[in-house]
């Protein structure tokens, strides 16, 4: 186990565990709880990714996401939003944390109480990346390419710093949107309109 990389340009810190050492999604889950000042990620292949906290601004954008999202929720009534700090157990083995996410109820009520108070075992039907300043932007193309090749229907990351969202759907190309005043959940999210005003220039 060592620090992969960690520079001023990124909020990630990669730490290698495999083939040294195998952590089971248990000890993965208790390896979060007691580190809970840190966001942490898994890969597939059992790397462990360390995210810094994030700025005001990207804090801000985030939470109007989370926001909106959870109003749609409410009126629609077919699934559930999950913030930044739940985990997913891919089917691919990792173990990730989308800025947003959103899971139908019909797919939830096949979990045990055990399996929804810890990581939930399955990727999301929605999920939102946001991008700071600092971060990857190909590094977080590929978590999102990710997410759609492990089940999920919809995925939009959301660049603050170039004004784009690339709209991510199953067996597709990713669209790029060149500064949208709004976007639409499409037939996942049906209704679901995001008003971007508040994303690009976060009003505090």
């Amino acid at each position: 186990m060592y620090k992969d990389h960690f520079t001023d340009s990124t909020r990630q810190m990669r730490l290698r565990f495999y083939p040294a050492i195998t952590l089971t999604d248990d000890q993965f889950y208790d390896f979060c709880q007691i580190n809970r000042e840190l966001r942490i990620e898994k890969t597939d292949k059992g790397d462990m990714l360390i995210m810094s906290p994030t700025g005001g601004e990207t804090s801000r954008r985030n939470s109007e996401l989370i926001i909106e999202l959870g109003n749609w929720a409410k009126k629609d009534k077919t699934g559930v939003v999950f913030d930044s700090s739940g985990g997913f157990v891919l089917p691919n083995g990792a173990t990730r944390s989308p800025d947003a996410a959103w899971v139908t109820r019909s797919r939830l009520a096949g979990l045990t109480r055990k399996q929804k108070e810890k990581f939930i075992p399955l990727c999301p039907d929605f999920v939102i990346e946001l991008r700071s300043s600092s971060d990857s932007l190909s590094i977080l193309q590929e978590k999102m390419q990710e997410y759609m090749d492990n089940g999920a229907k919809l995925g939009w990351l959301i660049d603050p710093v170039q004004k784009k969202i690339f709209i991510y759907r199953p067996d597709r190309d990713p669209e790029c949107l060149e500064n949208p005043k709004e976007i639409s959940g499409e037939s996942v999210l049906p209704k679901f309109i995001l008003a971007l005003d508040e994303i690009w220039e976060p009003k505090f």
